[in-house]
């Protein structure tokens, strides 16, 4: 075990838990109902969910996924959805078809779905959604970066052609990317408020409180209503975690993330806690590995070093009391791609580290500019000193929250990332274009395996293919993953939470028990 206590880094926990609710789940209250005036514990007619930030916007172009979906995954249908083993499910569009050589992607709709201001919603709708996020600056933009043109030959198909096969797009038509929004308001200032959606719900504009508390009313005419049970489903932005934890212990509320300490407390209070590992993995992004910022990390032998340092069990102890495991793969656990057999590839060694920085000429070390935002402050001094142990500096340079640290600026930033399905992790990781890969690094081996999983219609294949890349980038330490954590969803009495490490946050999760 490492110098670094738990004493020192007990603030991790909570803190840990705040940062991945900033992009997750959060905050409860009261659920308006006509069959009862008290907050929470609405029974099946209502629930009551807690998320710690609120959605920064519910135009469908500039959706951010997590715990943010919530609230616009209510109001808007996406076209697919993912399943609890990861795997893309019809949804809006009933049926969907590659072409043989993947480059053109053929969605059937669903006949009599409507909007909720009663249009129908057609093929045109869907394409008209589409091409504005496909040409509009926008966290979802690049997840259809491969879509060349988009086409609605009749009023129930859509047909995207791409300019290379994506195997990331079946997977952002599940996301934000493949929401359906109306094309008479979608470009009106209402929309990023109270847009008009396919969903199975709509905002109650009298009983909510933007940035404080969504209001959502259930439309029954829904093609699929029968998976939602609940009439009323508010959810409450709650950021602070103790507070959210008490809504939670006292009934304010019915669902809701906990962290490891607050576990327990849930389970004494008779809440019940579903575990959900692998649902976050911690990793320090080496971007730089050209050594356009940091001419050190071009070199193999020095990002070697750098996952060689890290005591990671240690730190999850430490830092996560033990809710988590120790990871050097920047896939999930719970992921396909992800290789038990890697599982020990760097052991905490930092003699040895210091060896191969003597081996690549830098016997002395060297120091790295690392921003120093909120998501890292509560792994701040153990990154530092693992790292000085091995000659290392880290010079930490403070940013705001609303900076972004995803730039050619930095050669290494801490990162927070929610569990996804495989290809979904290549494309922020590892395409060019990835938001995880601002220096647009590529590997020519691993390109070739892009391009093959992209036309692989074999699952047990394309696990291989992904699990290959995986191994690329371990062995070539193209990051340095430390950890995965587990989430802890509590739900009250009379509820379930029924999600998995690799679906999207959804109301579907939860359930009458």
């Amino acid at each position: 075990m490492s110098a670094f206590t738990p004493r020192r880094l007990r603030v991790g926990v909570p803190a840990v838990a705040a940062l991945l609710a900033l992009s997750a789940c959060g905050g409860g209250g009261s659920s308006p109902n006509s069959d009862s005036d008290s907050p929470g514990q609405g029974g099946a007619d209502s629930v009551a969910l807690t998320v710690q930030a609120a959605p920064n916007s519910l135009d469908p172009a500039q959706l951010n996924d997590g715990q943010q979906r919530y609230v616009w995954g209510a109001l808007f249908d996406t076209l697919l959805y993912l399943g609890e083993d990861g795997v893309p499910q019809p949804n809006a569009a009933e049926a969907y078809e590659y072409s043989e050589d993947a480059l053109a992607l053929t969605l059937d709709l669903r006949d009599g779905m409507t909007f909720s201001d009663g249009d129908p919603v057609t093929a045109e709708a869907v394409r008209a959604t589409l091409e504005r996020t496909r040409t509009t600056a926008g966290p979802q933009q690049g997840n259809l970066g491969a879509v060349e043109s988009i086409e609605a030959p009749d009023e129930d198909t859509v047909v995207l052609r791409l300019s290379r096969p994506d195997p990331n797009l079946l997977v952002a038509l599940s996301y934000g990317a493949g929401v359906i929004g109306d094309p008479d308001t979608i470009d009106e200032p209402s929309t990023a408020l109270d847009p008009v959606g396919s969903g199975a719900y709509t905002l109650d504009r009298g009983a909510t409180v933007d940035g404080t508390t969504y209001v959502l009313q259930r439309r029954d005419d829904h093609w699929n209503v029968d998976l939602y049970p609940f009439r009323t489903v508010t959810v409450r932005v709650i950021a602070d975690r103790t507070a959210a934890y008490n809504a939670l212990a006292s009934g304010e509320v019915d669902a809701g993330t906990v962290d490891a300490a607050q576990a327990e407390q849930a389970e004494r209070a008779g809440l019940d806690i579903v575990r959900v590992e692998g649902q976050t993995v911690g990793a320090l992004i080496l971007t730089d590995r050209a050594g356009e910022v940091a001419e050190p990390l071009k070199d193999v032998r020095v990002r070697q070093a750098i996952n060689m340092a890290f005591d990671r069990q240690g730190m999850v102890d430490a830092l996560l009391n033990g809710l988590g495991s120790p990871s050097n793969q920047i896939f999930s656990p719970a992921a396909a791609a992800y290789n038990e057999d890697l599982a020990d590839e760097y052991e905490y060694d930092p003699e040895g580290a210091r060896e191969l920085l003597a081996e690549a000429g830098y016997a002395d070390g060297f120091t790295l500019s690392v921003p120093a935002n909120l998501t890292v402050t509560p792994f701040q001094p153990t990154i530092a000193q693992l790292l000085g142990d091995i000659g290392i500096t880290v010079e930490w340079q403070p940013v705001t929250p609303q900076q972004d640290v995803q730039t050619t600026e930095w050669p290494m930033y801490f990162n927070l990332g929610g569990a996804a399905p495989p290809a979904r992790t290549v494309a922020l990781y590892f395409l060019p274009n990835g938001s995880h890969n601002p220096f647009g690094y590529q590997d020519p081996e691993i390109d070739a395996l892009i391009a093959e999983v992209a036309t692989e219609a074999d699952p047990e294949r394309a696990a291989e293919l992904y699990r290959e890349i995986n191994t690329i980038a371990v062995e070539d330490a193209l990051f340095a993953p430390l950890f995965t954590l587990t989430g802890s969803f509590a739900t009250s009495e009379g509820f379930a939470f029924r999600g998995s490490a690799v679906t999207p946050f959804d109301i579907r999760d939860f359930t009458v028990a």
